[in-house]
């Protein structure tokens, strides 16, 4: 296992490609698509994730989230990915990395989203299954951990198609779209993915 920190060129030059799909940071240029998208999905993602600040769509407030997201990539602390389908280059999703502990846990967390246009295709299952090797082999992790709130169909069968394992119920773990909401617990260990790889 590797205690290393991933090195400035890898993040700079960051692209993680799947058999449909491919994942890299966001860049300026994403800002009009990302817009779009996000906003064409607000009610397909509204359940399912913390409530939007009022100017969170805006070119601004964009501007500060890439600046988050590369201070995180320097201090090994996150990863945030867009994800793109590869036969045609479009944003369909994105995917976070975050969290990242070092030391003794060499942990981190996943979190994901997708475009209501795009959802129900298996695109974030590729897109989770994709990332996987990135996190083991290049980050030198040795544990992936995600949560999903019990109803969440669609994101529990991503997670277990990845090959993660459920761990136990944690109670009011996170304040989703305005309320304290349990959340069933999974994660994937370096040492599962011999066992636990499904064909794609």
């Amino acid at each position: 296992m590797s205690l290393l920190r991933p090195s400035a060129s890898l993040t700079e030059q960051l692209r993680i490609e799947g058999r449909r799909v491919f994942l890299r940071p966001p860049v300026n240029s994403d800002y009009e698509e990302w817009a779009a998208l996000r906003e064409a999905s607000r009610a397909f993602l509204t359940p399912w994730e913390p409530i939007w600040p009022a100017d969170d769509l805006s070119r601004p407030a964009y501007r500060r989230r890439l600046k988050r997201y590369a201070q995180e990539m320097r201090e090994d602390t996150g990863y945030a990915l867009f994800i793109f389908r590869s036969d045609d280059q479009a944003l369909i999703g994105g995917m976070t990395l975050s969290n990242v502990r070092r030391g003794v846990t060499q942990s981190c967390t996943l979190g994901y989203w997708m475009g209501q246009a795009y959802s129900g295709q298996g695109y974030m299952r590729e897109a989770a299954r994709t990332v996987v090797p990135f996190v083991f082999e290049q980050l030198g992790l040795h544990r992936l951990e995600a949560a999903c709130v019990p109803n969440n169909e669609p994101s529990k069968a991503v997670l277990r198609y990845a090959g993660f394992q459920e761990e136990g119920l944690a109670r009011r773990y996170l304040r989703i779209n305005g309320v304290w909401q349990d959340h069933l617990m999974f994660a994937l260990l370096e040492s599962d993915l011999a066992a636990r790889q499904p064909r794609l």
